[in-house]
């Protein structure tokens, strides 16, 4: 059988590559003329983790147990966990394939740090801590890539800043490193299954939107950055046709994108709404813009706080679960239903209903593993995202409490599939879904797919 070789470009959304630029991206253009694509409908929570293992192990998040970067370790109010490789506990593709004797590469793909002990090689994701961390598997590896890239980058530092002349330069460098590695390891690693993950795509989105967006609410109309995200996809296009040209025709070729990314109108203050509502109290308020924090809370006196990011993680503090819990038990799913239709009700700032909804994990989930949120926030649909730091006065901010951003996640991604054995002539195809991307992936090689997968082999 061929090879096959993934190529994931996080956050790439329909709009610009199947519709807006295609005529300017000829290598993924001709992917689509002979092969089929569609929108890829993320998971919930469509962030990067745990988008990227929920495709990979075609598992949901709940299965997973984790619901983004950081997770609550326990039901206390101070332990966190960062979500690494080590908190995967079901297989990914990589995993099933390794056990098959195929020979696998891994570059850059989220949540394999620490790397993952496949059959083959690995090189881990923009979680790892530095280029002194062992990033390789096998560990000898590492001094090759580090050789090859000249000083190899996980990922595009501090992507969230006003600077955006010195962020394009970070987001070229790091991607053409990342290309360069990817190329040295087509050419020189045996393998039957390539799969490659690119951050550029995501970080350029965060910083860039606003230039050529032209509904973005900061648009700047005539911008000398307005074509950076275009020129980008360009260069990656370039990049991925360079990569392309090195593997033999028939290998089967899939690109794929977790998430997809828009325009972000703002944030709601999520502490800040619980705060006037009296769900939440303080010790003391701040004066200035303070990330909450559990030193900050009067946990005796507080029903519900809430996280930020792209999207809102809402915590109730229940008697008998959390240290300090105040919410009987028996009352749990009343303040949940009422917390539910209350935040469907939030306005943006002229009084208009922004269309917010709050899940329970267990509605979306076959299993609530870990300590999930009491419910999962989308602002705006996601037009909106959650700012967690308090001290604002303000239920509503146009400025990110993390930096600069102008682009939240989306629920649609991008997948395109070239057959290495035959011409599919360009066919759109509806319906899928991110865990069908696994099936996908070991039908390709006639393995047989495991029953527990939630997803089916996407065929054209």
């Amino acid at each position: 059988m061929s090879k096959v070789a993934v190529i994931g470009l996080d956050c790439a959304p329909p709009r610009l590559v199947f519709d807006l630029w295609r005529a300017q991206l000829p290598a993924l253009k001709a992917l689509m003329d002979h092969g089929a694509w569609g929108a890829l409908r993320s998971c919930h929570p469509p962030i990067t983790v745990p988008a990227w293992s929920s495709m990979l192990s075609s598992k949901d998040p709940g299965q997973l147990g984790f619901y983004g970067f950081r997770n609550r370790r326990n039901h206390g109010y101070a332990e966190y966990a960062f979500a690494n490789s080590n908190h995967v506990k079901h297989d990914r593709v990589w995993d099933i394939l390794s056990r098959a004797g195929k020979r696998v590469v891994l570059l850059g793909v989220p949540q394999t740090y620490p790397p993952p002990p496949v059959h083959g090689c690995a090189v881990s994701c923009f979680l790892t801590p530095s280029n002194d961390s062992a990033y390789t598997h096998p560990p000898q590896l590492k001094a090759e890539i580090e050789q090859v890239a000249g000083g190899y980058v996980f990922d595009v530092d501090d992507f969230r800043t006003a600077d955006k002349a010195a962020l394009l330069d970070r987001i070229y460098a790091k991607t053409r490193k990342h290309f360069r590695v990817a190329r040295h390891l087509v050419r020189t690693q045996p393998w039957d299954f390539f799969m490659m993950v690119e951050m550029g795509t995501d970080r350029i989105h965060h910083g860039f939107w606003k230039y050529f967006d032209a509904a973005h609410p900061r648009h700047e109309p005539g911008s000398a950055l307005e074509h950076a995200m275009r020129d980008y996809y360009r260069e990656v296009d370039q990049q991925l046709g360079e990569l392309l040209a090195l593997m033999e025709p028939e290998t089967t070729v899939l690109v794929v994108s977790d998430h997809g990314a828009k325009k972000m109108d703002g944030g709601i203050c999520f502490n800040e709404w619980l705060i006037r509502r009296g769900d939440l109290r303080l010790r003391s308020y701040p004066d200035r813009m303070t990330p909450i924090s559990p030193q900050l809370i009067d946990w005796g006196a507080t029903r519900a706080w809430g996280d930020g990011g792209y999207y809102g993680r809402l915590f109730l503090n229940v008697r008998g679960r959390e240290p300090q819990g105040v919410i009987d038990p028996r009352d749990y799913e009343r303040v949940r239903d009422e917390l539910i239709a209350v935040i469907a009700a939030i306005e943006d700032p002229d009084g208009r209903v922004i269309g917010s909804r709050a899940y329970r994990p267990e509605e979306l989930y076959r299993e609530v593993n870990g300590v999930a949120p009491d419910l999962i926030v989308y602002f705006g649909d996601l037009n909106w995202r959650s700012v967690g730091s308090v001290g604002l006065r303000s239920i509503h901010s146009f400025s990110n409490d993390t930096g600069p951003d102008d682009a939240n996640h989306d629920w649609d991604g991008i997948f395109i599939l070239r057959d290495g054995q035959r011409d599919l002539g360009g066919v759109r195809l509806d319906g899928l879904q991110l865990m069908d991307v696994a099936p996908t992936i070991l039908r390709c090689f006639g393995l047989p797919i495991p029953p527990d997968m939630i997803g089916t082999s996407i065929d054209a």
